[in-house]
């Protein structure tokens, strides 16, 4: 009914070893992210680790402005890597998948 079980057992093996893969790769790519007019720069990796922020001197004047600064900022670059992130472990799910009738999940 289901053809070669084991065949799809091990592909759904090879599939989640890709998927750690793919995790530990999304550690090396970075996302960068600025305000709108550059005085806070921040860096993250796809897997929303973050890696760098650069502050402008202006900044450190006014706390709240710069609250409200690596708000924004932060939350824009959670979003940018959450977006790479999920792409790239879709891809590799999807590729990975053994042809179950009725389990088209990614279509």
């Amino acid at each position: 009914m289901f053809g070669d079980l084991a065949g799809m057992m091990g592909k759904l093996k090879e599939t989640q070893q890709k998927v750690e893969d793919t995790k530990i790769r999304l550690n090396t790519v970075l996302v960068d992210e600025q305000s709108n007019d550059g005085l806070l720069k921040v860096t993250l990796t796809a897997n929303r680790t973050i890696k760098a922020i650069t502050i402008d001197d202006s900044l450190l004047e006014d706390k709240e402005q710069l609250e409200d600064y690596l708000i924004l900022t932060l939350n824009k670059a959670i979003e940018k890597a959450t977006k790479i992130n999920e792409a790239e472990l879709a891809a590799v799910a999807q590729d990975g998948m053994p042809n179950i009738p009725g389990m088209d999940m990614f279509k």
